[in-house]
């Protein structure tokens, strides 16, 4: 009994130094527990890499040079000129062509995937196979895409009553299955194995295996619907009146919404007029015929097409700068989407940048544009969806070009309202801007970097094409002068601005569209 009350009263005078010493460690350890809860995630471990960190220059001595290049204060440049007359015009008329048949083979439905361009090139080789079949063209379903998540529709991008009429003489066009085919649907093809689904269209087919294997189920069931179909149609042994309608969609038929269009001449007209933007013009202003545009003589711009978002910085496999917690953060980026299945990954940085294989960074086109001899008055637009590491890495471009300007800089809001969070939409009005520069260059290649070569070549318009593996190489050379850098940049880019280039074969008529689509003056 008596050892019992002695324990209780040890214990009792123990728990006020128990509390104490519990509320002594609480006291010390909360501003640690303040620190943690109020530091972003992205810094609580080393090991993750943030796209917001601030990285250094890569080129930091080329960079400094090139910060202290002269400017050529208004004065006239070869560079900034015109593309001189190539003696190649468009030529899509054609002669014997067949007439549209009054009967119809039946219904034909494409299913497009990837981005808007590869979208825009599925749509001219759709139009195509339909004039080969014979058949009624329902207009093309743009399937969602899996890394932008844009649902826009063909009728939320393109003029769709113009696309009907500039090819109404040549293939029947329809903006929906009447209601006998009310069940050709996208989820109709998704649950089952349908006879009228074409799944198995080979890359690059021949006009004959649409014939062989499309026309039979046309002609069985009236409808046909080929899903996938990006790239399923031969750029080469096609007759010439099918290669003239490829180009004749692509360059002629497909034309923006009105509001994209608006919102892309409005864009260029305050790159051509800054001075006029002080004016608060808004779009439904645009006459191009204000006081303001009288009074100030009108500006040369340069847009340049920065594709280096994560998905591309993931895919090519390069180094850029971040360390090894950015390695490891794009590997599993890498892994997440293709499965780690990427041809690049099994090679050495040093090895993909000797053979051109790895995206600009925005330093780098501007170290580029630079060496070419574009100063700091350059007014520049960048064309961009999401740059991977954001103003981050912008910071540096914009450095070498403060005059740059984007849709965000250049737009209010409310101007932008109908195209905000839509790629698609966001990357038509970078088309728009991009086909009436004075001068189009794009930092890697791809869809949109083709699709606009091949446009501007058409209008006969300056784009220039940087020598990928010649900058990789220069890029790799950290002892290179300033001096040297500019002179091996200019001499690999003499031939590399707009010089009309005849497609070889298996090359797309999309990007190289003489002599096809082009005649010779």
């Amino acid at each position: 009994m008596g050892k019992m009350m002695r324990f209780q009263h040890q214990n009792y005078c123990y728990q006020p130094l128990r509390r104490e010493a519990i509320a002594g460690l609480f006291m010390l350890l909360f501003p640690v527990f303040l620190l943690c809860l109020f530091t972003p995630f992205s810094h609580a471990s080393p090991s993750k890499f943030s796209e917001l960190n601030v990285l250094k220059p890569r080129h930091l001595p080329l960079l400094k040079s090139a910060l202290q290049r002269e400017s050529s204060n208004g004065e006239p440049s070869d560079l900034r000129a015109p593309l001189a007359d190539q003696g190649w015009r468009p030529c899509l008329a054609t002669v014997n062509a067949p007439s549209l048949p009054q009967k119809s083979e039946g219904y034909l439905q494409v299913f497009l995937d990837g981005g808007l361009n590869q979208q825009r090139m599925g749509i001219c080789d759709a139009v195509a196979v339909a004039k080969i079949l014979n058949a009624t063209l329902v207009i093309p379903h743009l399937e969602v895409n899996p890394v932008w998540q844009d649902s826009s529709s063909f009728m939320d991008i393109f003029d769709v009553d113009h696309f009907i009429s500039v090819l109404k003489d040549d293939v029947t066009i329809v903006k929906e299955l009447p209601d006998e085919f009310s069940w050709s649907t996208r989820e109709y093809y998704a649950i089952a194995i349908r006879a009228t689904r074409i799944k198995r269209a080979p890359v690059h087919a021949s006009a004959n295996w649409y014939l062989e294997n499309v026309l039979p189920v046309l002609k069985s069931y009236g409808i046909a619907a080929i899903s996938p179909f990006s790239h399923r149609l031969s750029f080469d042994n096609l007759p010439s009146e099918i290669q003239k309608l490829r180009c004749k969609v692509n360059f002629k038929a497909l034309v923006f919404v009105p509001h994209i269009r608006a919102l892309g001449d409005a864009l260029v007209h305050r790159l051509r007029y800054p001075l006029a933007e002080s004016q608060a013009l808004t779009i439904d202003d645009l006459s191009g015929n204000t006081d303001q545009n009288h009074k100030q003589r009108p500006q040369k711009f340069v847009v340049v097409h920065l594709r280096f978002d994560k998905d591309m910085a993931a895919h090519s496999a390069c180094d850029f700068g971040g360390g090894k917690a950015e390695k490891l953060a794009l590997a599993k980026y890498r892994q997440t989407l293709w499965g780690g299945r990427v041809l690049n990954s099994q090679f050495t940085d040093e090895e993909l940048r000797s053979q051109g294989r790895c995206p600009l960074t925005p330093e780098e086109i501007g170290l580029l544009l630079a060496a070419l001899g574009f100063d700091n008055s350059t007014r520049l637009y960048l064309a961009s969806h999401k740059v991977y590491g954001g103003e981050a890495r912008i910071s540096t471009l914009r450095e070498l070009f403060p005059m740059m300007e984007s849709k965000k800089s250049l737009a209010s809001s409310e101007e932008r309202v109908h195209i905000k969070g839509k790629a698609s939409l966001l990357a038509a009005v970078d088309y728009y801007v991009g086909l009436h520069s004075d001068i189009f260059v794009s930092a890697s290649p791809g869809n949109m970097h083709n699709a606009l070569m091949g446009h501007r070549t058409f209008e006969n318009m300056k784009t220039i094409r940087p020598n990928m593996a010649l900058l990789g190489q220069l890029f790799l050379n950290k002892n290179i002068t300033w001096l040297d850098f500019r002179q091996a940049v200019v001499e690999g880019h003499q031939n590399r601005q707009g010089q009309l280039r005849l497609r070889k074969l298996k090359q797309s008529i999309y990007t190289y569209p003489a002599p096809d689509c082009m005649c010779q003056a």
